[in-house]
């Protein structure tokens, strides 16, 4: 298939896997809370095949790909008693109701990432794409399972009320700072550029001087070529390439403190997922830990091809300026302390997270050998 066959696979969502959406009843508003939450989910008997429910926020690519691997694993170790039906984006609900479909029990389950039901509360920013304490991914997720990280997310949850269980897992590398109509040279070129993100990375870069619009994935692209924005980021160079970024820019830059930090959150209904029998809860939790190194594994090899890719249809690829990523950390700082201020919560989990990454991150960085120092030796 061609690369604009591919492209128009990708920006359609033409890829749906499993069962058709037809028939499914959407109910009543998104973030009512509804009786519905409150009914428990009927037994499951044991002998019958459970069956699940499962929307993805994306129409194609990739992270449609790490959806489907993960209910592989699902299957694989489950075998015939329980199979996930994994629809493409928008097949029952759109994305921003993805989380009150689950919740409603409207979908079973939901592949994302928090930072989509960030309007809900600004602390959701914090599970997947905050601020920078000197770590990566890798050691948010550690946070996250060692740290007291689920248990502050599952405070949330109650919170706000929603009948939800979810699993993080694909610990992502740093997103691009992205795409620009001329190469960044300097911080000061930031101001005053239309530039799209999601999340807290949209205060922090408002912070910068910059406007911000939050996009969908699909619509990156095309708003760039219309110049409705100036600049943008979605996530890494195989899903750019797939949108065709290399089409209305020539100038990439990687490496940034925007989004530095992020991985998918995999939801389900609580009452279903409560009502199910454990070895089956265990089985949708542990193909979550299973699926995160898998997706380090696959996805980096073909980010790492996707960019030599865009670079030999002549992109220029460049690292960010140190002058951007220090500009970067001084907004977060303001951003996190205004927050802080007004949300108790949100500066319980921001205290939980540094006190995390100090004790983690003295380890690391003080064992680590500087691995561009052994790769500059044997590669240049």
């Amino acid at each position: 298939m061609s690369d604009n066959n591919g492209r128009r696979t990708f920006l359609t969502g033409a890829a749906v896997v499993g069962a058709a959406a037809a028939g499914y009843a959407i109910g009543s508003g998104a973030g009512e809370k509804t009786e519905e939450a409150k009914v428990a989910a009927p037994a499951i008997n044991k002998n019958e095949a459970v069956e699940l429910k499962m929307q993805a926020s994306w129409g194609g690519g990739i992270f449609l790909e790490n959806a489907q691997s993960y209910v592989d694993r699902v299957h694989a170790m489950a075998g015939k008693d329980l199979k996930i039906d994994l629809l493409a984006v928008n097949a029952v609900v759109k994305t921003s109701q993805m989380q009150d479909a689950v919740h409603r029990g409207v979908l079973d389950g939901c592949h994302y990432v928090p930072a989509y039901w960030y309007s809900k509360s600004k602390a959701a920013s914090l599970f997947g794409t905050g601020p920078c304490f000197g770590w990566s991914s890798q050691e948010v997720l550690g946070w996250a399972h060692y740290g007291g990280g689920m248990e502050l997310f599952n405070e949330l949850m109650a919170s706000l009320g929603l009948n939800v269980v979810s699993f993080f897992n694909s610990a992502m590398p740093a997103q691009p700072l992205g795409w620009f109509k001329e190469e960044i040279k300097d911080a000061s070129q930031m101001d005053g550029l239309k530039y799209r993100t999601v999340g807290l990375a949209a205060d922090v870069l408002m912070e910068m001087g910059m406007s911000v619009v939050q996009l969908p994935g699909g619509e990156i692209q095309p708003a760039m070529k219309s110049g409705l924005i100036d600049a943008a980021e979605f996530n890494n160079p195989t899903s750019d390439r797939d949108f065709g970024m290399q089409d209305v820019s020539k100038h990439y830059h990687l490496g940034s403190f925007h989004q530095s930090q992020e991985f998918f959150e995999v939801s389900f209904n609580k009452k279903k997922y409560e009502s199910l029998p454990a070895e089956l809860q265990a089985i949708l939790k542990h193909a979550s830990e299973a699926e995160s190194s898998n997706f380090y594994w696959h996805n980096t090899k073909r980010y790492a091809e996707d960019l030599v890719k865009l670079q030999n249809v002549g992109v220029n690829v460049y690292r960010t300026p140190e002058s951007v990523m220090k500009e970067q950390l001084k907004a977060w700082d303001i951003v996190v302390d205004r927050i802080a201020a007004e949300d108790p919560f949100f500066a319980k989990v921001i205290e939980s997270q540094k006190a995390y990454a100090k004790e983690v991150m003295n380890y690391l960085n003080l064992n680590q050998p500087d691995y561009k120092l052994a790769y500059n030796h044997y590669f240049g």
